[in-house]
């Protein structure tokens, strides 16, 4: 079994909710056609039947000249293969796209035929079963959804005017479908590009560290899901009646390590509470041969349709697709942002995710001194702060004396005592401090502009531990039982803070907030029913090993 524990594997029950309305000005209507216009040849609402006698329904784009042996990209999701509602985030002037990069026939979060139809591509986009004009039930990231999205990855390889060859490319869901349908091996499937795609539902969005994520899941469920004629997934009920990493989250994640086609991945350390830990994820359990990862710092849709990121895109799929010998494969396997503030930084080349070298290095928290020390304290002392309320909690700082690359996984040890509750939720921010004293900001969850460097949830009674799967610096927590606090008495909850990578030069500093509240409010992601009441307590020195260990790269 893959990125979960040992959990039955029967169906959850599914439920399901009336849709959203084909209002007019988000659906253009069911109208099959072909057309020739600015260079392409478009079909439209191309019929693309299944295993099951059921169809599916795509829109096909195509350079006008090229009658044949085409290389075929396919994006899946479900908001739309005629580019859905002009509103959508990705579309905003926060995203960072500009209205101008991108042509009138680009889908949500989706490749653009402009660009890739004259560099001698075939773009497909699918809507999946159950949405839009497509008949069905529509269940997302589900074993259905990934036996259609093979039919229609072979469907496309068997063209008369295809080369046989097939590739995935798309953000956030239309990555997270390639990830589900790669792990069924496609015959004609040859490359995938997932783009900021998480892999576990369960961890990556719906239940950080145990915490109820109500934000984003809530926003995603009714507003971006669903636009049917026949009925969908209710993914907002069935989000609250499964509080566990069961059956019913088990059956959303793709087997991993089946996924064996060339993968170009990318990642961002931005993409906290969604899909930064998700992806990275992703490409370390691939059994991919050939697989490369590129994490980066900035917003997630700005940087797809980028120029240099869209000549990234092009020379692996000429190489994978085309077998042409373009330098795709000198490439380094592995390039890390190093970022030093919003919007600047560089890369770093590595072999290998996690990197190797990493001297994982523990700061012990005093909570007398609000210092995060190389030296833990002979003195037990502890550190009280109400568990409700904005900007309540306690800080760490640690200045470093010399540049310093923080690259990869940290992970907070807190010693933790609930004084008016049986349980505690735990929300942790990393923040850089520049010399001045002045708070650096970061691009945060592909909209915002003044984030943290990284953040960690933690739910104390969800503190139990897969053995197995946990390492020194990054817990894997079952979340399959609780475990209530006792009143009085302190335990050690080890809370994943989620990859990212930052510079700090010498006089800068670490910040650590522990707190009972997110970071920043009225944004995603979001926590808005906590068990939080009365006072945190937050032990340390003595027998109360609290401590930050961060991911130190040594220099090259």
């Amino acid at each position: 079994m893959v990125n979960g524990s040992e959990h039955p594997t029967a169906p959850a029950p599914l439920k399901f909710r009336e849709p959203n309305p084909l209002a007019e000005g988000n659906y253009p209507g069911f109208a099959p056609r072909s057309v020739t216009e600015n260079g392409l040849r478009i079909d439209y609402d191309v019929a693309i039947p299944m295993r099951d006698g059921a169809e599916l329904y795509a829109n096909v784009y195509r350079p006008e000249h090229a009658a044949e042996d085409l290389p075929v990209i396919i994006a899946w999701g479900p908001y739309g293969k005629h580019g859905g509602r002009t509103t959508a985030p990705s579309r905003s002037a926060a995203s960072g796209v500009r209205h101008e990069q991108l042509s009138e026939y680009t889908a949500i979060e989706a490749p653009d035929p402009q660009f890739w139809c004259p560099n001698g591509f075939a773009l497909m986009y699918v809507d999946p079963r159950g949405t839009w004009w497509t008949k069905g039930d529509y269940t997302l990231a589900s074993d259905q959804e990934a036996r259609d999205f093979h039919d229609a990855i072979e469907w496309a390889g068997t063209r008369d005017w295809s080369n046989g060859k097939v590739g995935l490319s798309g953000v956030s869901y239309l990555s997270i479908a390639q990830w589900r349908v790669a792990a069924t091996r496609p015959p004609h499937l040859a490359a995938i590009n997932p783009w900021e795609g998480l892999t576990d539902f369960y961890r990556d969005v719906a239940y950080h560290g145990g915490i109820p994520e109500t934000g984003f899941m809530e926003t995603f469920a009714r507003r971006s899901l669903g636009y049917s004629t026949t009925r969908v997934e209710d993914l907002e009920t069935l989000h609250k009646e499964h509080p566990f990493f069961d059956a019913y989250w088990q059956a959303k994640v793709a087997d991993l390590a089946a996924i064996e086609v060339p993968a170009y991945v990318v990642a961002s350390w931005s993409n906290q509470g969604l899909h930064g830990r998700g992806t990275l994820e992703g490409f370390k359990a691939i059994s991919s041969p050939q697989k490369w990862l590129e994490a980066h710092g900035r917003k997630t849709w700005q940087y797809y349709y980028e120029p240099e990121s869209l000549e990234n895109q092009r020379l692996f799929f000429e190489w994978a697709l085309k077998g042409v010998d373009n330098g795709w494969t000198r490439r380094p396997k592995v390039l890390t942002e190093v970022r030093e503030r919003h919007s600047v930084g560089g890369f770093a080349q590595e072999t290998e995710w996690p990197i190797a070298r990493t001297a994982y290095t523990p700061l012990h928290l005093d909570t007398a001194t609000a210092g995060l020390d190389e030296k833990p304290s002979e003195t037990s002392t502890a550190l009280r702060y109400p568990a409700q309320g904005e900007g309540n909690g306690a800080r760490f700082r640690h200045e470093f004396t010399e540049r310093t690359r923080l690259t990869g996984h940290a992970k907070l040890r807190l010693w933790i005592e609930a004084d008016g509750s049986d349980d505690a939720d735990l929300f942790v921010v990393l923040r850089k401090i520049d010399r001045s004293g002045e708070v650096v900001p970061f691009p945060f969850f592909a909209l915002y502009d003044d984030g943290p460097v990284a953040l960690g949830w933690q739910r104390a009674s969800h503190r139990a531990l897969d053995a197995e799967r946990s390492t020194p610096w990054q817990p894997w927590h079952t979340h399959d039982r609780e475990e209530r606090l006792e009143p009085g008495v302190p335990v050690p909850v080890e809370i994943e803070i989620w990859p990212s990578s930052t510079l700090f030069e010498a006089g800068e500093q670490l910040e650590l907030i522990v707190q009972g509240s997110d970071y920043m409010t009225g944004v995603l992601p979001g926590h808005r029913t906590t068990r939080n009441a009365g006072d945190h307590i937050i032990h340390s020195g003595g027998d109360h090993d609290s401590h930050l260990l961060i991911p130190v790269i040594p220099s090259a």
